[in-house]
């Protein structure tokens, strides 16, 4: 009896050692967490973005697929323009600032120091018109779209098309995407703010104010005409507003798009700020009608 009791103790033990073994292979601690045997880290936490709008359908992308493989940690995206992102991650109440311009060009120098830039892809800006007025106008020179955004020229039919009153369609002065467009396309000419004006306070208003007005012509982000054939682009000087153009410099109206944070990221803000920037997700990034700032052959 006595010798069936000891075998009996010796087998639970080397069970109980076995399963301690097991359990040791499947994971290891880390600082940040566990990790599992793919290798993916599981963070939790928030990380929560505001700003702007023509990033929004790209942040919005990247969060769906990083929750894949960070399912313990929540994102939270809104949009609001440039301007009110940056405000938000200086004051801290948000932990990124999405925006079209860099820092100084919104906040003063003191307190766009405080912001760390992380520069996520290249943004292409086009300008769209009513597919009414498409039909017969297509490509402008540069002078041209100054003239109409300028109010200089007010009737579709002084540059070829329809005899159709110009219906300017914008964005507020806090909009990075309208300072980007102001600045690239058409040279720092002050926009025309009369009675055929109208302002929406996003991307995605804007494309359905344009659609649904004849004679109407605004400017929004790539990659809210991937697919869409509700509007139509408009070329510029001869160079159609695409990611080949704008990787060969053909296309001039462009520039970074910015992820801000307030100092260093906390862990779990980094974890998706490497994951948008990651090789990984370049296809979907471009996939969107957003650049990789890799491929650019020309800076600014």
């Amino acid at each position: 009896m006595k010798k069936a009791f000891v075998r009996s103790i010796t087998a639970v033990l080397a069970a109980a050692l076995m399963v301690t073994g097991l359990s040791a292979c499947g994971s290891k601690s880390t600082a940040a967490g566990t990790q599992s045997e793919t290798g993916t880290k599981s963070l939790s936490g928030t990380v929560t973005a505001s700003g702007s709008s023509a990033l929004l359908p790209l942040a919005q992308d990247a969060a769906d697929q990083f929750k894949a493989a960070y399912p313990d940690i929540s994102v939270t995206l809104n949009a609001g323009g440039s301007g009110t992102g940056l405000k938000q991650v200086s004051d801290g109440s948000v932990d990124i600032g999405n925006s079209d311009v860099f820092a100084e060009e919104k906040l003063d120098a003191a307190t766009a120091a405080q912001l760390v830039d992380h520069e996520v892809c290249v943004i292409t800006m086009a300008a769209i018109v009513n597919n009414d007025v498409g039909k017969t106008v297509s490509n402008l020179t540069r002078q041209q779209m100054i003239d109409i955004f300028t109010g200089k020229t007010v009737n579709w039919s002084e540059v070829g098309g329809p005899d159709e009153k110009i219906l300017l369609v914008t964005r507020p002065d806090s909009s990075g995407t309208r300072a980007l467009f102001t600045k690239w396309a058409l040279d720092g000419s002050s926009e025309n703010s009369g009675a055929s004006y109208l302002e929406t306070d996003n991307s995605g208003e804007l494309l359905q104010t344009v659609k649904d007005n004849k004679g109407a012509i605004g400017y929004l982000a790539l990659s809210y005409l991937v697919n869409n054939t509700d509007v139509t682009p408009v070329s510029i000087d001869g160079a159609a507003p695409t990611l080949a153009n704008t990787y060969n410099g053909t296309y001039s109206v462009w520039g970074y798009e910015h992820m801000y944070t307030k100092g260093a990221p906390g862990e779990a803000a980094q974890a998706f700020l490497d994951y948008i920037m990651s090789d990984a997700y370049s296809g979907s990034m471009e996939a969107q009608g957003y650049g990789v700032a890799a491929k650019m052959t020309v800076t600014r």
